[in-house]
């Protein structure tokens, strides 16, 4: 069973667990989905197959190659995407996803509705603040929580080298916690920060703050981050990614035809 039939089975068998319901559509939005299309992509344009189901439009996606092989049954165009910018290509259009039809126990139906709210869940990301850190000590956050950063920074190859979480306080009094990144990506900055925020917002967990800091491995709160800080280690990637496949860059979502 894939990432995507193990998070369904769970919000399955709990239907009236939010909880379960937002870490599935957190991995369908951390999947590479695969699309049939309509015709062969051209550059940055793609033409999804649309099939009506019950009067809705839908487009066919499969978690992988083979299952839209398998589905399919004959050589056919198709287009791989993030589940992330998938969604956000889809927003607004009225467009739902059958996801794994007939050929997984994952196979359901996502209408338009729920892809809409994905892209905009998808769409908050962090705010900006100018407090000044003055204390960190050992975090105090829901289970749910750390295994949702686990989650996320997994797929988070080589962006940084590690990460703390730790419980801060700061100089204007507030209080909360902070994920501290040690010799991130300058460009990867963002993207760490928007996969932080998403890890809190996909825990279910209704009241909490977490700052995102960086910060140099000579840095000394660094080494203090050390002593008290949950650590949690970014893998290390195997090979560098293709770039030029369309869909591939979540920030440049291929266009519709």
């Amino acid at each position: 069973m894939t990432d995507l039939d193990l998070a369904h089975a769970a919000m399955d068998a709990a239907p009236d667990d939010d909880a379960a319901r937002l870490r599935f559509y957190e991995r369908l939005a951390d999947t590479e989905l695969f699309m049939l299309l309509g015709s062969e992509a051209e550059g940055e344009q793609i033409s999804p197959e649309i099939f009506e189901i019950e009067d809705q439009r839908f487009t066919l996606v499969f978690d992988r190659e083979e299952r839209l092989s398998q589905f399919v049954g004959r050589v056919a165009p198709y287009a791989g995407l993030p589940g992330r910018g998938l969604v956000q290509m889809l927003a607004g259009q009225g467009i739902g996803l059958a996801l794994n039809l007939e050929v997984a126990p994952s196979a359901m139906l996502i209408p338009a509705e729920a892809v809409d709210w994905l892209a905009q869940t998808l769409a908050h990301g962090p705010d900006q603040t100018e407090a000044r850190l003055t204390e960190v000590s050992a975090p105090g956050v829901p289970e749910a929580v750390v295994t949702g950063l686990d989650r996320k920074l997994a797929i988070a190859a080589g962006l940084a080298r590690f990460a703390y979480l730790a419980a801060a306080t700061y100089d204007d009094g507030s209080k909360g916690h902070a994920l501290v990144f040690i010799d991130a990506l300058p460009d990867a900055e963002q993207a760490l920060a928007n996969a932080a925020s998403e890890a809190l917002t996909f825990s279910g967990i209704e009241a909490g703050v977490m700052d995102v800091l960086f910060i140099r491995a000579s840095d000394p709160l660094a080494a203090h981050l050390a002593k008290v800080g949950l650590r949690f280690d970014l893998p290390v990637p195997e090979t560098p990614q293709a770039p030029g496949a369309p869909g591939m860059d979540p920030e440049k979502p291929p266009k519709l035809r």
